[in-house]
């Protein structure tokens, strides 16, 4: 057999898509959330109003949220508007930040609010998500402030 017909498949190919697979996934890591609680004197349903409110002037979407349940679950925030956003977030991304809110009613006249903000980010593609401390403007605590506001009790 000729040296010249025999052919070695081409395995650079191969890797460099190997590679690009591994660096654009994900492992979700347990993420460090920043934790904030406040009872308002206003009823439950002015608070949960309040509350979307906040969360809807902040980029977020509310995804699970009962009627009348005491959890409200956000998506990841829209940092940009547009097609770009999804881009930014599952794979260049410098930050995302997830909303929990838990409502309990005390009484008629008295609601207590529990906000958890899970905040992630990366500095490259081929980085992983990390938990990290979110800034202000995103912070638990300034989410309270901001329900607040919305409630006319600053």
């Amino acid at each position: 057999m000729d040296r010249t017909t025999k052919r070695r498949p081409n395995r650079t190919g191969l890797w460099l898509a190997l590679v690009s697979l591994v660096g654009c996934s994900t492992i979700s890591t347990p993420t460090r959330t920043d934790d904030a609680e406040a009872t308002f004197a206003a009823s439950e349903s002015q608070v949960r109003a309040a509350v979307t409110q906040v969360l809807a002037e902040e980029n977020y979407e509310i995804q699970s949220a009962d009627e009348k349940g005491p959890i409200l679950k956000t998506g990841y925030r829209d940092e940009i508007d547009g097609p770009w956003n999804g881009l930014l977030r599952s794979r260049f991304g410098t930050g995302r930040s997830q909303v929990e809110v838990v409502i309990t009613p005390v009484n008629e006249a008295l609601t207590h609010v529990a906000i958890r903000v899970a905040y992630e980010g990366k500095d490259s593609l081929f980085a992983s998500w990390q938990a990290y401390v979110p800034p202000l403007p995103q912070s638990a605590a300034n989410q309270i402030r901001l329900i607040q506001n919305a409630l006319g009790l600053l």
